[in-house]
């Protein structure tokens, strides 16, 4: 620790650096660096921007997008090499500018991959009044996964008592819960993943009704057609490519895709094509792309669901913890390959 100017605190920040874009391929560790920079612990004179202390790092699928160069496709702004990278996070408020925000604040929203970040985009953070539950959990169940489960399930979905539900990366951040919405609603479940031990954990921990391994699938069609046999009524999109056209041939009539994310995609120099499309026509069915951003107002009536059943026990949540801002390479990287299980969670402190 050094001194900066008067009552200000100068401390050494690590941060995670982005080394140059990614275009094709999985993103690897080496694709990024740590290194130390310093930082006063104090907002400059006149900024409405908050100091926080960063706790626990959200690794996303959608940062993928943000390692490529600014003339890809992203709704995000991509990352700059050479700078450190940033992402979803749960943070203590050290210094404010902001009325809103308080020291000792906890808040969930973008920050940087550092041990403390000056953010002024506090209109993307919210703050936390529950602290009776992990605080990791608002990278996860309570904050932007959680919103996308919700919003695509029951807002995109529109999901009825009884229906066919069918979710791809099911064990996944976004995946478990959709699948664990449906099972408290009454649906018929069925979620793939790529390995034993996941699929031990959709059917064991989350209550799926089936779930199957799909690298052991030689036929998506055929092996969708084995779980349900009288087609799907809802299919969450997280993967893209060749699953997405098995459940194009097995849809029911009226069927509705919420199209989430396809992972599958994000590293291929060319992506698929999607060759049975024909199907939504004859199903009458409806595939719809959302953004989870634009929902961010129904925060308090999702709380409001989601709060009392995992008080209750009713949903069950896991998280992939890795310890230290330096795992957090290996963490991200791991995401595109299957590594993680659960929640993919970068613990840069507790507190």
């Amino acid at each position: 620790m050094a001194s900066g100017g008067v009552g200000e605190e100068v401390l050494r920040n690590k941060q995670v650096m982005l080394r140059d874009y990614v275009i094709n391929g999985f993103p690897k560790e080496s694709d990024m660096y740590v290194t130390a920079n310093t930082v006063k612990l104090k907002v400059p004179e006149g900024s409405n921007g908050v100091l926080v202390k960063n706790l626990y790092l959200s690794c996303d699928p959608y940062m993928r997008g943000r390692m490529k160069p600014p003339t890809y496709a992203s709704y995000l702004d991509s990352f700059t090499p050479g700078s450190p990278i940033s992402g979803l996070g749960v943070a203590k408020v050290l210094d404010s500018g902001h009325p809103n925000f308080k020291r000792g604040d906890l808040i969930w929203g973008l920050t940087g991959w550092e041990e403390y970040s000056l953010i002024t985009a506090t209109e993307s953070l919210f703050k936390i009044h529950n602290t009776d539950v992990p605080l990791s959990y608002y990278t996860g169940i309570l904050g932007m996964p959680g919103m996308t489960a919700y919003v695509g399930f029951y807002e995109v979905c529109s999901p009825k008592k009884g229906e066919y539900v069918f979710i791809s990366a099911a064990s996944g951040a976004v995946g478990q819960l959709v699948g664990q919405f449906a099972k408290l609603l009454g649906c018929y479940v069925v979620g793939s993943a790529g390995s034993k031990e996941k699929v031990d954990l959709l059917k064991n921990t989350f209550g799926f009704d089936e779930a199957f391994n799909y690298k052991e699938e030689p036929d998506l069609s055929a092996a969708l057609k084995r779980y349900f046999p009288e087609g799907i009524d809802i299919y969450f999109e997280n993967v893209g490519g060749k699953m997405l056209d098995a459940v194009l041939v097995n849809m029911r009539i009226n069927c509705r895709i919420a199209v989430c994310g396809m992972i599958s995609q994000y590293s291929l120099e060319q992506p698929e094509g999607v060759h049975n499309l024909m199907n939504l026509i004859l199903k009458q069915a409806r595939m719809e792309g959302f953004m989870v951003p634009n929902y961010y107002h129904k925060y308090p009536e999702f709380l409001n669901l989601v709060l009392p059943y995992i008080k209750e026990g009713k949903i069950v949540y896991v998280e992939d913890i890795a310890e230290g801002l330096e795992s957090g390479l290996a963490a991200l990287a791991g995401l595109f390959t299957g590594r993680n299980v659960g929640k993919q969670v970068v613990v840069v402190a507790r507190e």
